[in-house]
């Protein structure tokens, strides 16, 4: 099985443990990923509403190059948002000739040019659930994840809107369940799955960007799961890093681990959690993971950057007194 790859910025940097240790977990089934040469950023969210015609150029230099690659007509994208702008400029682009022949003009700049039509934009969980699929995973298997109850979710890009076919159901997906089911977990009652964590909002509007992440929180604490399993490297950003923030803000105690969905498949598979990039979360994933007896190493401390002299800055003069 080849595909090509695009990692996106996240994966590069406060994602990385998603990028490991998805090629920790899929390794066993053979499965090739071949980058997009010299990719660039896919604009997140916020660019196409700024400028259609600049954000779609953007993308679209992405999927030109990605068709003249070997990658049998496949490009998968881990990141909820990558997945979700590459699908649209992919979908938009082949229906409507006026803004392909637009795109194709600032792509001609470059020395490129896109052909809709001839390249599928895939998630990754949808190759892990339909291409590997359940039972090839099951029988991989060696340590099942027996007594860990987990909060499966999915977030608001990955099934809405339905870009390019649909692979699970856009208001109450499944295959993120069924997988952790696979793999020997405890799947609780989690309602919220498909909700939205609030994107950027925390830096728009902290109390509203907070109280997203904690009705997320409480709802998988109100169902005692030890652990938020996702598959989207904002949402795992969100409910991680702003977790104490929102203790923090409205007196809870939350201590919930937001892991990876490819990080539970290595687990399982018995692949030490260092080489899945498990021990980097600002919580603490070891009173979770001891559950199932997983050695984790110790979180890391973050490291202060050394202090830059600050520019001279202009001083007023101290008025005499008379």
């Amino acid at each position: 099985m080849k595909y090509g790859y695009y990692p996106g910025c996240s994966l590069e940097k406060n994602a990385y443990s998603y990028h490991q240790s998805a090629m920790a977990a899929t390794k066993p089934f053979g499965v090739e990923f071949v980058e997009i040469d010299d990719w660039n950023c896919c604009g997140a969210t916020e660019y196409i509403a700024l400028n259609l015609t600049a954000a779609y150029s953007l993308v679209a230099r992405n999927l030109a190059i990605a068709a003249k690659q070997d990658n049998n007509g496949q490009v998968v994208a881990p990141c909820s948002a990558c997945f979700l702008n590459l699908s649209k400029a992919a979908q938009y682009l082949n229906d409507s000739p006026a803004l392909n022949e637009k795109i194709n003009t600032a792509l001609a700049a470059g020395g490129l040019h896109y052909d809709p039509g001839h390249l599928q934009v895939r998630h990754l969980l949808d190759i892990v659930v339909n291409d590997i699929g359940y039972d090839a995973i099951a029988e991989k298997v060696k340590k099942p994840l027996k007594g860990l109850r987990i909060a499966p979710y999915y977030g608001c890009l990955i099934v809405r809107p339905a870009f390019q076919g649909v692979f699970d159901d856009a208001e109450y997906p499944t295959t993120l369940d069924k997988l952790m089911k696979t793999l020997g977990a405890t799947v609780v009652d989690f309602p919220m799955k498909a909700h939205c964590c609030g994107g950027h909002m925390t830096q728009i509007s902290q109390s509203t960007g907070l109280e997203l992440i904690r009705q997320l929180l409480q709802n998988a604490a109100d169902n005692q799961a030890d652990a938020i399993v996702t598959l989207c490297p904002m949402c795992q950003l969100n409910l991680d890093a702003y977790q104490n923030d929102v203790n923090k803000f409205f007196k809870t105690n939350y201590q919930i681990p937001i892991l990876y969905f490819t990080q539970m498949m290595g687990l399982a598979f018995d692949i030490p959690a260092a080489d899945l990039g498990i021990g980097k979360e600002f919580i603490d994933a070891r009173p979770a993971l001891a559950k199932i007896g997983v050695e984790v190493p110790e979180p890391e401390t973050p490291k202060k950057k050394p202090a830059k002299e600050a520019l001279p800055m202009p001083r007023m003069q101290e008025e005499k007194q008379p």
